[in-house]
């Protein structure tokens, strides 16, 4: 995947706005008001954004469809399984744009309007994990298996979050790794801010993911894991 090509020029609003506290150091939020018009949808966009990476293609040269042909292929490519690679003969083409972010901008009310709403995140089968406990060793095989599918260019979608906290609970998409002895450093798309590359450290002496402080996200360690990937995520 290349950043910003490959992903979606739209952003997923949050419905609060957070800081930290400068006494607790804590993080803190407000309800947003007015309430933003596209929110809760950090799932159904990074799986769009998978869908395209893995079942789709881009035929600039050609010239672009009617509204409603392209109704029809965006609902043809939602239908793909995100949790494999599509052939590239049987790949969804969308003629007239060369990249998603071209795509994205053009016709940001239709891709809006298919890619679903957001129970669509709320309801992503894999959320079953998030209630078991994250060990220190599971974390370090989730981030081996990661950098696997990075470099297989699968373009792995990542829960990130601190459950049972609530301070975050988000997916994201890998674009790139790169490792050392001591860490891998993954770096992502975030729904939340599709201008800017996410970085996501893994500390392999403490087996623990870190995330920066962003503006939704005071920073600091995360437990994350692969959804879009099998039966049961």
């Amino acid at each position: 995947m290349q950043h910003p090509a490959d992903v979606v020029a739209f952003r997923n609003e949050t419905l609060w706005s957070y800081s930290r506290d400068p006494v607790t150091l804590q993080q803190v939020h407000q309800r947003r008001d007015p309430p933003p018009g596209y929110t809760l949808r950090c799932f159904v966009l990074a799986r769009l954004v998978k869908l395209f990476h893995v079942h789709a293609r881009f035929e600039p040269s050609s010239p672009p469809l009617g509204d409603g042909e392209l109704r029809g292929r965006l609902r043809r490519l939602l239908k793909c399984d995100a949790r494999a690679i599509g052939p590239d003969a049987d790949r969804v083409v969308f003629p007239g744009f060369a990249t998603l972010q071209a795509l994205s901008v053009a016709k940001e009310r239709f891709l809006k309007a298919e890619a679903g709403g957001a129970w669509r995140s709320y309801f992503q089968r894999g959320h079953w994990r998030m209630i078991l406990p994250f060990t220190r060793s599971g974390q370090a095989m989730e981030a081996t298996r990661l950098l696997t599918a990075v470099r297989e260019n699968r373009a792995p979608v990542l829960h990130v979050l601190t459950f049972p906290t609530l301070t975050l609970n988000h997916a994201v998409v890998l674009i790139s790794a790169a490792e050392n002895p001591t860490r891998i450093e993954f770096r992502a798309y975030d729904p939340n801010e599709p201008e800017a590359v996410l970085d996501l450290v893994f500390d392999r002496i403490a087996r623990s993911f870190t995330l920066p402080s962003t503006a939704y996200f005071v920073g600091g360690s995360v437990n994350a894991y692969e959804v879009y990937c099998s039966v049961f995520r």
